[in-house]
């Protein structure tokens, strides 16, 4: 048993990170509550084209996106790792360097409705918990391999994440906020401002390094 508060854990590509991402992890972080939650970018993503913007170019982003914000941990850990970023994998690294300890693995709704397509994606839970990041109007399956595989594991309390330290999934409500990095990227390659979608550290690089295809076009002003 494990009385120490868990270990988030929330991977993505990050491209570009955006308040999509932070502000329900900020709210998991503080709600559950959880020691912190470390943010892993994705260097080879196993589901998608390799994105245009390097790992180690991402990884800075989202150090400026969270910089002073207690309890948001960047954790480089798969952009030194070479191949695809497998989630199991990293799991399988955090759970040898921390044991005894809770931890927990956020996921959004449609990453965890995708779970069948991942990597042995039935030994995620041998490893950590899960936290599902539940919006209004999203819901779990109700019947199929996926829906068979949470049967087993649900809990309604968040207590399990506290008592043990792997194996259940959570539904944990958070604010809905419908942005998303791909919409971003096609507003920053039309020359559009994609201001108060990311944090103002973050459009400022991009500006400064042209990332996403950014020219001033018609804006003259990047503050």
């Amino acid at each position: 048993m494990t009385t120490t508060a868990p270990i988030g854990i929330f991977g993505g590509t990050f491209d570009p990170v955006h308040f999509g991402h932070l502000r329900p992890v900020l709210e998991v972080l503080e709600e559950l509550p959880l020691a912190e939650v470390r943010l892993i970018p994705v260097h080879v993503p196993p589901h998608r084209d390799t994105p245009s913007v390097s790992s180690a170019q991402r990884l800075e982003l989202l150090r400026l996106a969270v910089e002073g914000v207690p309890g948001l941990v960047v954790d480089d850990r798969e952009t030194r790792r070479p191949g695809p970023s497998y989630t199991v994998d990293t799991l399988a690294d955090l759970r040898r360097e921390f044991p005894h300890r809770s931890l927990c693995l956020i996921l959004g709704m449609d990453s965890f409705l995708g779970l069948p397509s991942w990597h042995r994606w039935q030994e995620l839970t041998r490893y950590a918990h899960l936290v599902v990041l539940d919006r209004p109007g999203s819901a779990p399956p109700a019947e199929g391999v996926l829906a068979d595989w949470l049967a087993e594991r649900r809990t309604e309390s968040p207590e399990p994440l506290r008592s043990s330290s792997a194996g259940a999934v959570y539904f944990h409500p958070v604010t809905q906020l419908d942005i998303s990095a791909t919409m971003i990227r096609h507003l920053i390659a039309a020359g559009r401002l994609p201001r108060f979608l990311v944090p103002e550290a973050v459009w400022r690089r991009i500006v400064e390094q042209g990332l996403y295809g950014w020219t001033a076009g018609t804006f003259t002003h990047t503050t």
